[in-house]
């Protein structure tokens, strides 16, 4: 036997003894670290747990599955080597050449069994554009940090086409009822119909391959993908084939005209079970199941009737139209209704709801814990079990926020004092962007890995930055003792991002309320740029928390412009509102440094999903309207906006150049400010940067440092 020849025989030998686990943990290892060489051994265990040890040299991590191998990877790499694995694709993994060894054995369990992750929105707030490789980076971070039931909603519209198509209705009549690719998320919960649309049959196909080799990769990674159940929305043309059927209208959502809201069948009709057996079944057989469905009634929408027992009767017609189909079945409800509307959703009428349900056959998310936690205020919901979310962002949006330490003390109380019920810990986030950290400290919770909190910030500093630098850890365990100090809330975004208006803020939907002091933050600042790193995490955080800081300063300014001509000051209004043009193409500038903080990625992206050049300009309006004007009522516009280059020059910045020449020729010729008037304006040039293919100008990334250095003197902060 030749050398050559005895060796590929011994790797054989060694590949066909693995475990399937312990293969799909090596290849997400060599696609993370592929320099290093750890050795997986999958262990039998009744908990999910993993174990790390180096053993001659070489690291072996230890789990019962490939997901705990996964988590031990990755605690590795976090406290061993001072690594971040960023969830985006295009983030590269900065790792040492050598590795740290584990001395002492470690070995950590989890401490509960399901870890639950995504929102509806995120599908519509960061994903619509996502390819492969995005997915592919997303769920080996998902594996991580421990994921075991992510929502899985690409590619149904495809079963939809497929369940309508047998009622009668045209493809044409199909891709004009759904919306545009970067609303879908909201057409699936029952929302709004028609608005972007009609979806290209091109999108609708590829969607499928995509999800396809999604669920393949999360399943192989010991996840349960969370599919759809159908949950009684239907298209306007099944009132006139089924007139007798109980469909009713969505009388309001967001704003939207009547053609754009949507129709509801009961699931008390006999129509439902047969267009939820349909839909299931065509589900299965595109995409298989692992038994869970998610299924919102009532999503931001009034129910037909608020009497109890209709309730619980429309709850157990939902549930057992899934049962019929998959008596293994397990309905995934959200818990946002409970808190959204409370007003309806009173104690009486959520224990109807779902006790409903038989027994653990349905789950609830907790859905916003950082803000309510629902189980306290439903018995911990009446003994159905529940998953405890972190939300801690609302539309994408790009700004520090969580209360970080109230968030550990919310979750250490649920552990002790919300039941035996309590099934898991997740995050129900609706945007990427910022605070990657805040989910993986939520999710960390789920082990004890025996690190209190403190502990736990000083690895984090350590890795952020790729090593240990008293500096740096000072100036994270400031941020998190003092600007991560609330809640995230809707819709929360820098002023410079909103609408201009005289004071406070112009909407809802843009609510510019820092609930800590900026000089704080400014110091922090400061204080990270005295750190030495080439990390591109740091350079993350100093982009991200200079632009924070800017943002803010923006506010002071504007209420100094605001004084100027409330005084009829005009020398010093236009000063003040020449800095504020000026901060706000700083502000653009430093953003330009950072690959999450562009909007020509989020266009290119949107781009790219084109079967042919004449349909880019859809896709890439589409992708203009979701973080602009959202819809065509000024009802949620704003509320996605991002603190992004390219967005900032393009289309915040012209906004507050409008509102500040209209400012100073109020003052000019001693007349009030029409806010309506000049809002109508507004509102012209709003619609046509949403709607129009227009070229928009690009800065080249320049040196994240001097940049924040400049500002911080130019702007006396």
């Amino acid at each position: 036997m030749t050398k050559t020849f005895f060796f590929a025989a011994v790797a054989a030998a060694t590949i066909s003894c693995s475990t399937i686990d312990e293969r799909n943990a090596e290849m997400l290892a060599g696609r993370i670290v592929p320099e290093y060489e750890i050795d997986f051994v999958q262990i039998q265990d009744t908990v999910d747990v993993f174990e790390l040890q180096t053993v001659d040299d070489r690291l072996v991590i230890k789990g019962n599955n490939a997901n705990s191998m996964a988590v031990g990877l990755n605690h590795y790499l976090k406290n061993y080597c001072d690594v971040t694995v960023s969830w985006y694709a295009y983030d590269p993994v900065q790792y040492p050449s050598v590795m740290p060894q584990v001395k002492e054995p470690v070995r950590v369990e989890a401490r509960v069994k399901e870890r639950f992750f995504l929102n509806y929105c995120t599908f519509g707030y960061t994903m619509p554009w996502w390819k492969w490789e995005d997915w592919e980076r997303f769920i080996d971070w998902m594996a991580l940090n421990g994921v075991t039931m992510p929502l899985a909603n690409t590619g149904q519209e495809a079963v939809w086409q497929n369940v309508w198509r047998k009622h009668g209705l045209t493809d044409a009549e199909i891709r004009s009822y759904f919306t545009g690719p970067a609303h879908l998320a909201w057409h699936r919960m029952n929302n709004i119909d028609a608005f972007d649309g009609p979806l290209p049959q091109g999108w609708i196909d590829s969607q499928v391959e995509l999800q396809k080799k999604i669920l393949k990769r999360e399943r192989s990674l010991n996840m349960r993908p969370v599919l759809s159940a159908f949950n009684g929305h239907v298209p306007e043309q099944l009132k006139e084939i089924y007139p007798e059927a109980a469909i009713t209208d969505i009388k309001h959502w967001g704003g939207f005209p009547s053609e754009n809201l949507c129709h509801f069948l009961s699931p008390m009709d006999s129509l439902y079970p047969l267009i939820q057996r349909e839909f299931l079944r065509e589900q299965t057989r595109l995409f298989g199941t692992d038994h869970i469905y998610g299924m919102d009634l009532f999503n931001e929408v009034e129910a037909p009737s608020w009497d109890p027992g209709t309730l619980a009767s429309m709850s157990e017609g939902a549930y057992n139209s899934i049962a019929s189909v998959d008596p293994d079945a397990l309905w995934l409800q959200m818990g946002w209704l409970f808190f959204y509307d409370q007003k309806h959703w009173t104690e009486e009428n959520v224990e109807a709801y779902l006790k409903a349900v038989p027994q653990d056959k349905v789950l609830i998310l907790d859905y916003y814990i950082e803000n309510t936690p629902v189980w306290k205020l439903t018995d911990s919901f009446y003994g159905q079990p529940y998953i405890l979310c972190y939300l801690g962002n609302f539309g994408g949006n790009v700004r520090l926020a969580g209360n970080f330490h109230q968030t550990s003390e919310r979750i250490e109380d649920a552990l002790a004092n919300g039941g035996s019920n309590l099934a898991g810990l997740g995050s129900t986030l609706e945007g990427f962007g910022v605070n990657q950290f805040m989910y993986e400290y939520v999710l960390d919770k789920a082990w004890n890995h025996g690190m209190n909190d403190s502990e736990w910030v000083e690895a984090l500093a350590d890795r952020r930055i790729g090593n240990e630098d008293p500096l740096a850890r000072e100036a994270w365990k400031s941020l998190t003792d003092s600007v991560y100090i609330a809640g995230s809330f809707s819709s929360q975004t820098p002023l410079m991002c909103a609408r201009p208006c005289l004071e406070g803020f112009w909407h809802w939907t843009a609510i510019h309320n820092v609930r800590y002091d900026n000089s704080i933050l400014t110091r922090i600042w400061r204080k990270l740029l005295s750190v030495q790193s080439q990390r591109d995490t740091y350079r993350f955080d100093v982009v991200n928390i200079g632009t924070q800081v800017l943002g803010n300063h923006f506010a002071s300014l504007r209420d100094d412009f605001v004084n100027a001509y409330r005084s009829g000051d005009i020398q010093r209004a236009r000063e003040v509102g020449e800095v504020m043009i000026a901060l706000i193409d700083d502000i653009d500038a430093l953003a330009a440094c950072e690959p999450q903080l562009r909007l020509d990625r989020w266009l290119n992206d949107a781009a790219a999903c084109a079967s042919s050049p004449e349909e880019v300009p859809y896709y890439t309006r589409n992708a203009r309207t979701i973080i602009s004007i959202w819809g065509l009522h000024t009802s949620i516009r704003d509320y996605a906006s991002r603190l992004w280059s390219g967005f900032v020059a393009s289309y915040c910045k012209p906004r507050w150049e409008m509102f500040i020449e209209e400012i100073i020729s109020c003052i000019a010729e001693n007349r009030a400010y029409d806010e309506s008037a000049f809002f109508e304006r507004l509102e012209a040039f709003e619609n046509a940067w949403a709607t129009q293919d227009q070229t928009i100008e690009y800065r080249s990334p320049g040196d994240f440092r001097q940049l924040s250095l400049d500002a911080l003197e130019k702007y006396g902060l």
